[in-house]
């Protein structure tokens, strides 16, 4: 992403100076914190100058993007090592997807806002990391817009089993024969795998069961609350004059473009919900 170097180097140095101001985070406080969807997350008080400095990264980088002419996708994929999934593989399968996506409708006037990116990351110079909550806060403040329809977005991508069948050479026979080879080979190379499996988060039956069975963001709890956050963006959208059903934010799942009723039929929140008291 070269064109978001020179704004990714302001955006380090603004985490520099956060970090320079952060205690230790194993104790930091936490508060509730509601967007304009009235969608609300527990969030680490010691996150958000980060989270804002982020939010403010990412519109500038939407804005570039817009400047040239292009749509503006998001990439909705499971992405934490949950379910016998494995981040590391669910980032290259995002990325995977963005690039599907945009060569599917021409880089030149698409592009895709991928959450697996690098400069996606939450973590302080102390090496403290962001929680799902606050992960969740900034994509939703991000996918809001400033004006809480979803104004920066002209789609949303929902990565589905096909996106992940891809990247592992699936063709509907011996599938599951295929992820467990995947897996042997990728443990004796991968030291991040390695560890999981060591920690007990992952086993070679988890990890096949997953990728054969489970890989799509029906298996997200931060899919579930984008599920959510783009329902309701068009919910608005609906009854606004401004808008109306026709200028809705089209949302796709595994290549296709989702039906009206399941498109407005809300599902199970994520991670979304207030600290507990």
């Amino acid at each position: 992403m070269p064109q978001t170097r020179p704004l990714f180097r302001r955006l380090l140095l603004v985490v520099a100076a956060v970090g320079a101001l952060a205690t230790s985070s194993a104790h930091a406080a936490k508060s509730t914190e509601c967007t304009q969807l009235k969608l609300c997350y527990c969030v680490n008080d010691e996150f958000k100058p980060l989270i804002e400095a982020k939010v403010k990264f990412f519109r500038a980088v939407i804005a570039e993007q817009k400047l040239k002419g292009k749509a503006i996708g998001y990439i909705s994929a499971p992405l934490s090592t949950l379910g016998g999934g494995y981040f590391d593989v669910n980032a290259e399968v995002s990325l995977t997807a963005k690039k599907r996506v945009e060569a599917r409708f021409g880089e030149s006037n698409a592009w895709m806002l991928d959450p697996g990116s690098k400069e996606s990351e939450l973590t302080l110079p102390s090496g403290a990391r962001g929680s799902n909550d606050d992960y969740m806060l900034m994509w939703t403040q991000i996918l809001e817009g400033p004006s809480g329809t979803g104004d920066d977005f002209d789609f949303v991508y929902f990565v589905g089993p096909s996106d992940f069948g891809a990247v592992f050479g699936l063709a509907g026979t011996g599938d599951m024969d295929k992820i467990s080879a995947y897996f042997d080979d990728r443990l004796g190379k991968d030291a991040g795998l390695k560890r999981e499996v060591d920690r007990g988060r992952v086993t070679r039956n988890t990890f096949r069961n997953y990728y054969a069975l489970k890989a799509s963001v029906t298996f997200s709890n931060g899919a579930h609350d984008e599920w959510n956050i783009f329902r309701q963006l068009n919910e608005r959208r609906r009854v606004d004059p401004k808008y109306g059903v026709a200028n809705q934010i089209p949302m796709l799942f595994d290549g296709k473009s989702v039906a009206p009723a399941a498109a407005e039929q809300s599902i199970t929140p994520g991670v979304s919900a207030a600290c507990k008291s």
